[in-house]
């Protein structure tokens, strides 16, 4: 099947011309997209979220996510829990905006654009499509305000969501293979692996109990930040479930 005849109608595929869009408060629709949507959380979105509130990442999933399908039968995903009210509202929408927007979701932070990401096959490089959605609901297309690609990742400051969601990608089709095969829907390595990408505070105590980050060769300044930032934790996690899961071996034992 070719790859065109994938897109949904209401997505057209950009490149390098510029688009048309910008959301304020004065366009009619204003916040109507906060509400009744199908928001899926991704690994590093649940680390923007709990630098927003504050809070333990097992916090951010137990109040505000829900499990749902992921991108294939082997993995769940994460989304947002909504409101349970008429309109179905976003748990951190108010009556001027967006309470996180400065660590808002990385699908907030991307709309009206979405980003796919193509496996190119077994150990290859992601390609990454960009699409611009055409929701009926929508004014802000007829804005006047114009935006290349490049203008739009640098103006939503795109740029480090966008690393961290392509090193999930590469772990996410990975999980695609079956890793844990014989063990069942949430066996032991399949529970661990959660933990290990969405509860990074949970993870960072097994770290320090099993003294993981020990056991490899890391040069010193790499070991400090995995210790101590939440970002770089995040990043070693996914290079050890690959490694210890019989996938490519990211990193190297002592």
């Amino acid at each position: 099947m070719e790859y065109d005849t994938l897109i949904p109608q209401d997505r057209e595929p950009i490149g390098k011309d510029p688009f048309t869009f910008h959301c304020h408060p004065d366009v009619p629709c204003f916040l109507k997209c906060c509400r009744d949507v199908h928001l899926p959380l991704y690994p590093y979105d649940i680390l923007l979220l709990k630098k927003q509130l504050g809070i333990t990442s097992g916090e951010v999933i137990e109040r505000y996510t829900e499990l749902t399908e992921g991108s294939h039968p082997y993995f769940p995903g994460l989304r947002l829990k909504l409101f349970d009210d008429t309109a179905r509202s976003c748990p951190f929408l108010s009556g001027d905006g967006c309470t996180v927007y400065v660590n808002r979701p990385t699908s907030c932070r991307t709309y009206p654009l979405e980003r796919g990401l193509e496996c190119t096959g077994k150990g290859g490089d992601i390609k990454v499509h960009h699409f611009l959605t055409h929701h009926p609901y929508c004014k802000g297309h007829f804005e006047s305000r114009t935006y290349t690609l490049k203008q739009w990742e640098r103006d939503q400051n795109l740029h480090q969501c966008n690393l961290m969601n392509d090193l999930w990608a590469e772990l996410d089709a990975f999980f695609a293979t079956n890793p844990w095969v014989g063990e069942g829907q949430a066996g032991p390595y399949q529970r661990l692996a959660f933990m290990a990408v969405y509860n990074i505070d949970d993870f960072r105590s097994y770290t320090q109990q099993h003294h993981i980050i020990e056991q490899f060769k890391l040069p010193k300044d790499e070991r400090r930040r995995i210790q101590k930032d939440d970002e770089s934790l995040l990043q070693f996690s996914f290079k050890w479930l690959e490694s210890i899961l019989g996938g490519r071996k990211r990193l190297l034992k002592k």
